[in-house]
């Protein structure tokens, strides 16, 4: 089961959401906006940047958050909640 990282809970108190364990089981997160649903983010098979700080240093992280801006260029809604909080 996925946790949620104090790297995502610091970055959606920054943007003004907040984050609970997500009610779909393909996602990790739900991301809310005056108590309100906006998405769901994080597929529950991957790591993110949160993750990769706590498990493996801040080195390889910042490396795989470079890898995954390279690769997310789409810059909808839900792409960029992920870029934010979880990346």
């Amino acid at each position: 089961m996925y946790h949620i990282t104090q790297h995502t809970r610091d970055r959606a108190k920054q943007i003004g959401v907040e984050v609970k364990i997500s009610t779909n089981p393909r996602k990790k997160i739900d991301v809310f906006k005056q108590g309100e649903l906006i998405a769901s983010i994080g597929a529950t098979g991957y790591s993110d940047y949160g993750t990769y700080l706590k498990e493996e240093g801040k080195a390889y992280a910042d490396k795989r958050r470079e890898l995954y801006h390279k690769r997310h260029t789409q810059n909808t809604m839900n792409e960029m909640l992920s870029k934010v909080l979880l990346w």
